[in-house]
């Protein structure tokens, strides 16, 4: 009995970190909007830092560092951190840029993209199965998508960078002995030091703005740390409490939301294509949910 509450506890608790990191994520364009005016790498670095700094007072406050000493004492854990790190910045660059650069309906069907190959990852690497009702889902999804990428006439290099990269990156961050907390401050900091130089070239140099604009937006630039960081804590936390595949369909919140705003806040095109694609796609999501439901109760059934 103990057994089956902690399963269901730790079930809904994964979910709600997941949908909460989502849900932040699809609103994200209207801060990066705000400070659109800042060069791409100006406002990436301030991401970086602004992080680090929001996320020492946490580990402070939970009396973390011994675990963070650990963490840098792991060569393993330290690599895979090191990569994961590479890997979100390549990822935060490209979603600054789509955003600046009014791409934000190509961001959305890279973000849809992703949680299909979270499943491939999910199955090729981790061995999760999936029920043949949530094949047809997949098999749904994958229809809508192609759908989307057809009516761009060129290949979505940019949604499918971002698909992979922050697929690759949701896998290592499942597999890697690190808690969320810790894993995302050593990430953030073994980048630092690139993220430091680039913010003292911009202010010295006069090319960016923090520092040479005005204090506000100089306090949205900081506020790039709480931004960044509560989402991924929260998606880190979601992970290592679901199944891959159930994380990847909770992804599909992110791009729908973003694809309501580039078409109806930013005034994106929204074509038919688009109509058509959004329906299958959550169609196959209603579909999975009522797959991941019944696997659930058999799966509690059986605790």
């Amino acid at each position: 009995m103990a057994a089956r509450a902690k399963f269901e506890s730790d079930t809904l608790v994964g979910a709600a970190y997941a949908l909460g990191a989502f849900a932040w994520w699809g609103l994200n364009p209207i801060y990066f909007k705000a400070v659109g005016a800042a060069p791409v790498f100006e406002v990436l670095a301030h991401r970086v830092l602004w992080s680090v700094l929001f996320l020492a007072p946490l580990i402070q406050l939970g009396r973390r560092w011994p675990h963070i000493a650990s963490v840098l004492r792991d060569r393993r854990t330290l690599l895979l951190l090191a990569v994961t790190g590479v890997i979100l910045v390549g990822n935060w660059s490209l979603y600054i840029w789509s955003v600046a650069s009014a791409q934000l309906l190509q961001a959305s069907l890279g973000y849809y993209v992703n949680p299909l190959i979270s499943m491939l990852l999910g199955f090729a690497v981790l061995g999760e199965r999936l029920r043949l009702g949530q094949c047809v889902a997949v098999a749904l999804a994958g229809a809508g998508v192609l759908n989307l990428a057809i009516s761009y006439g060129a290949f979505p290099w940019l949604a499918l960078a971002l698909a992979l990269s922050f697929a690759v990156y949701g896998l290592l961050r499942k597999i890697v002995a690190a808690d969320s907390l810790e894993g995302l401050f050593v990430e953030t900091l073994l980048v630092s030091p690139f993220a430091l130089g680039l913010a003292i070239w911009f202010s010295a140099s006069g090319a960016g703005l923090f520092g040479n604009r005005s204090f506000g937006m100089d306090l949205l630039l900081a506020l790039a740390g709480p931004v960044t960081a509560i989402p991924l804590l929260w998606f880190a936390s979601g992970a290592r409490r679901l199944r891959l595949a159930a994380v990847g369909f909770c992804q599909y919140i992110n791009p729908t939301i973003q694809l309501l705003l580039g078409a109806l806040l930013y005034h994106e095109p929204f074509t038919r294509a688009h109509l058509v694609t959004f329906a299958l796609i959550w169609t196959a999501i209603a579909l999975y949910s009522l797959e991941a439901v019944r696997a659930q109760r058999a799966a509690v059934a059986a605790i």
